[in-house]
């Protein structure tokens, strides 16, 4: 689930983290950084099970339709193409996704419901549900399309969403967007071929170890990596500088140090990337050109050896 993109800027806070609070504790800090990554599998099967709650705000009002003591027709023929949708009723079939929302407790409960019954109403006034509706047509594929117009629509700059999930979690704060676009591959999955791809904590098996062993050699060799860097500050004084840029430069340090076949130009871009987005507005100048000088002479002194086809 996790890319190496979204492991770099977890390992970054992390980083942080530990050296605002002066955590001298590896132990703590790979737990940290453990929980951290969970936490976004956690995020991705509570928003996907939004699914459900949205299909059981649906069937509760043709219900309520059903039950009044003078029922229109429309509420003794109700329209259930949404409250029988096919992607919900995979869900509901899938053992192991249940299973994870149960044993986590990531279901939508009564809180929730209340910002469910808000999506729902938002939802259903939109033209492209009215159409859904008015479709007789009735697949998979048609559930996938319009799950995926809602997944895009209805939840990105939803603020009582995000507000809920930061009040929920510390961790959920900046996952949201990368969660939606993991779901949204797994909801065109089912449109195609009619199953789902199981998520797990890392996309790739080695993505495990180049997290551990990233956050490890940083966190390590930090003060190493500092007093490298302050002969090669000019006009600047190491107290004076953004903690954030400070963190970011040693990660980048340690990135190229110690993962011998990650190419030097794919390191120096990705902390530059996570400045634009976690630092100030010159953040990513001064990231830029601070690791790519520091890169340099390490390399020419050895203690960066690349290695692998392509990079000696």
């Amino acid at each position: 689930m996790l890319n190496r993109r979204l492991i770099r800027i977890k390992a970054f806070k992390v980083l942080y983290s530990s050296v605002v609070c002066g955590e001298s504790d590896l132990q703590k800090v790979l737990n940290e950084m453990s929980m951290s990554c969970r936490k976004t599998l956690e995020l991705y099967h509570f928003i996907f099970n939004s699914a459900l709650a949205l299909q059981n705000v649906a069937r509760t009002r043709i219900e309520l339709g059903l039950q009044k003591h003078l029922p229109s027709y429309e509420d003794l023929h109700p329209n259930r193409k949404f409250a029988d949708n096919t992607l919900c009723g995979y869900l509901l079939g899938w053992e192991p996704f249940i299973r994870f929302g149960e044993k986590n407790g990531l279901f939508w409960n009564d809180d929730m419901m209340v910002i469910a019954r808000k999506m729902y109403a938002s939802i259903s006034a939109k033209d492209y549900f009215k159409e859904y509706m008015a479709n007789p047509e009735c697949s998979a594929k048609e559930d996938a399309a319009l799950w995926r117009r809602i997944f895009e629509e209805e939840y990105e700059d939803n603020e009582l969403l995000e507000q809920t999930l930061q009040d929920m979690s510390l961790y959920w704060g900046d996952d949201l967007a990368y969660v939606l676009n993991v779901i949204l591959n797994n909801v065109d999955a089912f449109g195609a071929r009619g199953k789902m791809f199981p998520a797990s904590v890392f996309m790739k098996d080695d993505d495990r170890g180049f997290a551990e062993e990233l956050v490890t050699h940083a966190f390590t060799n930090y003060g190493k990596y500092i007093d490298l860097i302050t002969p090669n500050l000019t006009n600047f004084e190491l107290d004076r500088l953004v903690t954030t840029d400070v963190v970011l430069i040693v990660a980048g340090i340690a990135e190229a140090v110690h993962f011998s076949q990650i190419p030097i130009k794919v390191t120096i871009n990705e902390y530059v990337e996570i400045s634009k987005y976690y630092s100030t507005s010159g953040s990513s100048m001064f990231v830029n050109g601070l690791l790519d000088k520091m890169i340099q002479k390490l390399s020419q002194e050895g203690v960066i050896v690349k290695t692998g086809r392509g990079l000696v």
